[in-house]
């Protein structure tokens, strides 16, 4: 069975860091792009970041560009969203998604999805 899955979110006060990792079962992610999104409620889901399946090219939204980074590590099979300098509008479930193809943010052309990871940003 295909099944990615988010750890590492939790709460943090505003200017702390969490790492979210996204661990692919069933498959190998690095045939995969991956993308990060996040949902707040009463919002659309929201791209966030992406990263190619070699790892040479990602992608940010300008409202996490210079606080968050894209990271893959194909032999563990896992990729990471480093997210530094918290703000209470980063507050969202967080998921991952692999598609084959191009990096991108739009949340349609994803196969695959993990469950999400909750990331909470207050004081």
């Amino acid at each position: 069975q295909l099944q990615l899955v988010e750890s590492g979110g939790g709460l943090v006060q505003p200017g702390g860091s969490l790492r979210l990792s996204c661990a692919a079962s069933g498959f190998t992610l690095d045939s995969y792009v991956i993308g990060w999104f996040r949902q707040a409620p009463g919002k659309e889901r929201e791209g966030v970041s992406c990263i190619s399946s070699s790892g040479t090219s990602t992608n940010y939204a300008d409202s996490v560009n210079g606080r968050f980074t894209i990271s893959r590590n194909n032999a563990k099979n896992t990729v990471f969203l480093q997210m530094n300098s918290l703000k209470p509008e980063d507050t969202a479930v967080y998921y991952c998604g692999a598609r084959i193809g191009r990096c991108s943010r739009w949340y349609g052309g994803y196969d695959y999805w993990g469950q999400g990871t909750q990331v909470t940003v207050s004081s």
